[in-house]
């Protein structure tokens, strides 16, 4: 089942892929897409519901993130190694984590709009895990059962912020509009390998990044166990798993986004996005 949010920015309606592609409005069935809709329970009904007489969402309409309700963001770094390597730092011995503020979560084709005074704004496309029900100590082995989906991700970076103004990467990553998501929040039933993903990403046409997830550190199961050792996972977390090579900033020399700019990036089965690049306007983060 592919769960989308669809219509202007602040009154998104909920939605879904039915099986011959079409987007159709849920309003009928629930007010919104929240973590709460996110239970076994609750995507059991869905998953039951003849979509065949829900009404087409119009081809063209904004779609939103696919839910509600992040409770926390929680990225994970350096988890290609050969994305380590052009970062020159050394493949992590255990998970890095850091966190995106839930401010910067946005639509999948939203404008990204670069800080103010911004000269080092970063792509990087990663694979999304979504949490259905509280994990807290789990083992690997059971942590599929915690997981309500998958989703594409656009970590946008400052790289500037991140790595040359001190402190923690958390500064360079939670700007506004630096959180793409979606298209669809695709359920795990609906992705039978995670660590069997192409990831891709263009700027302008051209292809920068080209991974799959076989080749992550740490995979889909063990992020899920450890995090879950140093918080309790609560539905609606969502997990940022990395990015493979081919950022801005592993360019020799460094290319980095500037207004104008489109980047288009996808994983085959979760769908794709698209966002123009702005310069700093604070009239499109309304």
């Amino acid at each position: 089942m592919k769960l989308l949010r669809h219509g202007p920015k602040g009154r998104e309606k909920p939605g879904l892929v039915d099986a011959r592609g079409t987007m159709r409005d849920l309003s009928s069935h629930l007010d919104d897409i929240t973590n709460a809709t996110l239970s076994p329970a609750e995507l059991g009904r869905l998953r039951a519901l003849d979509t065949e007489h829900l009404p087409i969402v119009p081809a063209g309409t904004r779609l939103g993130a696919p839910y509600r309700g992040t409770g926390k963001f929680i990225c994970v770094g350096l988890n290609y190694s050969d994305h380590a390597a052009e970062s020159n730092q050394p493949v992590p011995q255990e998970p890095v984590l850091f966190a995106k503020w839930n401010s910067c979560i946005q639509g999948p084709d939203d404008p990204i709009v670069m800080p103010r005074d911004s000269t080092k704004t970063d792509w990087e496309i990663e694979l999304g895990i979504v949490i259905s029900t509280r994990a807290r100590y789990v083992d690997p082995a059971d942590a599929r059962r915690h997981i309500a989906g998958f989703c594409v991700i656009n970590d946008v970076s400052e790289r500037e912020y991140q790595l040359e103004r001190c402190g923690q990467w958390d500064k360079g990553k939670g700007c506004d509009t630096f959180g793409p998501i979606g298209p669809w929040l695709v359920t795990a039933d609906e992705v039978p390998d995670p660590q069997d993903l192409r990831l891709w990403l263009d700027v302008n046409g051209k292809r920068r990044q080209d991974g799959s997830t076989r080749n992550m550190v740490f995979g889909v199961d063990f992020l899920v166990s450890y995090i879950s050792r140093f918080t309790t996972l609560e539905p609606g977390d969502l997990i940022a798993t990395g990015t493979p090579p081919g950022v801005g900033l592993g360019q020799k020399p460094p290319v980095y986004l500037k207004a104008g700019d489109v980047v288009t990036l996808g994983i085959p089965g979760l769908g794709e996005q698209r966002q123009v690049v702005h310069a700093w306007d604070p009239a499109l983060l309304d």
